[in-house]
């Protein structure tokens, strides 16, 4: 395994390295954790469509991102966001 710090002059701590096939490596970054959709998270965002609330507002709330409220949306049938 040779180092590409010492290759091409990369600080000592970095994380790429090249094994001896010549395939780069890089550290495996933190992945987010998955949360299950309850009951009491579905009436919410129903709830939140029939009041129009705003989709940044809604995501806040229920600390989900905007996309999976959007796709947890259009799997349920209800409307959200401008697609209203």
């Amino acid at each position: 395994m040779v180092k590409l710090a010492s290759l091409f002059l990369l600080p000592k701590n970095a994380t790429n390295y090249v094994d001896n096939e010549g395939g780069c490596h890089m550290a495996k970054g933190n992945k987010a954790a998955k949360r299950a959709w309850t009951k009491g998270d579905y009436r919410t965002l129903k709830a939140h469509s029939k009041a129009r609330t705003p989709v940044i507002k809604i995501s806040k709330q229920m600390k989900r991102t905007i996309g999976a409220l959007r796709q947890k949306a259009l799997k349920l049938g209800i409307g959200l966001g401008h697609q209203r």
